[in-house]
């Protein structure tokens, strides 16, 4: 069986050449996919600007004629060399298995099969028949864990000769990951935004590649706790501005109740500061929400708290029995919450 571990795809990168001619690419994080095929397709050694020496297919193109990988990937370039068959967008199409089966059999001599496929799991036919193949390689592109994440900001901005700071790396950390190519693509839009500056600052993530919507349900979610009505309002309008579901900042308060229910279990039962409480439980907090919820932690009680997760779970499912009146019976959940924090 022939798989990389996502960890062991940079070394294998680096290294000369490779004993696999057929190299399937699969996962759920597509343009982690398409960056990894397109390094693989350069490690082939094949000229990728000559149209005689790459054949590029969708996995499509091979539904009523399964003999044409064969015929393609047996083929000779023109003007000798390697060739590169590379199909994209497969899945567990019948026409591409039964085309792969017979080439899997046969000498590949100078041609090369690169596949682009999206999340395979294991028992899907695509993914077996390239992990038991004697000359095929499987590589698994899964979203970028925060180790990942940091590899990529440092890759981009270190780059382009720019210091992240510490602020500026935890809000990317956040807004980062899910899909590589969207990220790259994010981060190289900042590093634009901050050239010739030398540093990137928590400021310039925001005004750079900050999701407005999601900062603003954040910034309303704090503003509940904090029993700031105004700044509520205002949080509010730019959402629904931004078409965004008002759904969210419920969500919000039901996840950030949930988080104070256990540290104020460890200030009631334990006898904890709530500073102590917020170190040990409140680990990926922001700084700067910190002392909102700092706040938040010492003035409400276990079974204030239970009581607001219960009544915004009803405001929840009160917006999904009557969806044409969510905002109103959002808001009016939310002002009521903000008030008893105030």
């Amino acid at each position: 069986m022939a798989q990389l571990k996502t960890h062991e795809f940079s070394a294998f990168i680096r290294r000369e050449g490779t004993p696999y001619r057929i190299v399937l690419v699969y996962g759920p994080d597509r343009g982690l996919v398409s960056e990894r095929a397109a390094l693989i397709a350069a490690k082939t050694g094949v000229d990728l600007t000559d149209d005689f020496a790459v054949l590029k297919l969708e996995a499509s193109d091979l539904t009523g004629d399964p003999g044409r990988l064969a015929d393609e990937f047996s083929a000779i370039s023109l003007f000798g060399g390697d060739r590169l068959v590379w199909v994209k967008n497969a899945g567990n199409d019948r026409g591409l298995i039964q085309s792969l089966t017979a080439v899997a059999e046969t000498d590949p001599g100078s041609s090369h099969l690169l596949i682009e496929a999206g999340d395979l799991k294991k028992s899907s036919g695509l993914r077996k028949l390239v992990e038991t193949a004697r000359t095929a390689l499987a590589v698994p592109c899964y979203a970028d864990d925060a180790r990942g994440i940091q590899t990529l900001i440092d890759d981009e901005l270190g780059g382009a000769n720019l210091v992240v700071d510490a602020d500026a790396r935890q809000r990317l950390a956040q807004l980062l990951g899910g899909d590589r190519l969207a990220s790259r693509n994010e981060l190289k839009k900042l590093a634009l935004y901050c050239h010739g500056s030398g540093t990137v600052t928590d400021n310039d993530v925001i005004e750079a590649i900050g999701d407005v919507a999601a900062l603003s349900v954040d910034d309303a979610v704090d503003a509940v706790f904090s029993g700031d009505l105004v700044r509520l309002e205002a949080s509010l309008e730019r959402i629904l501005a931004s078409k965004t579901s008002v759904f969210l900042v419920l969500r919000g308060c039901i996840l950030q109740f949930e988080q104070l229910d256990v540290m104020r279990a460890l200030v009631e039962s334990h006898g904890r500061q709530p500073a102590q409480a917020i170190s040990e439980k409140g680990r990926g907090i922001h700084f700067k929400r910190k002392p909102v919820v700092e706040r938040a932690l010492r003035h409400w009680r276990l079974e204030a708290i239970n009581r607001e997760m219960r009544r915004l779970s009803e405001a929840v499912f009160e917006t999904r029995r009557r969806p044409h009146l969510e905002a109103s019976i959002a808001r009016q959940a939310l002002l009521r919450t903000c008030l008893l924090s105030r």
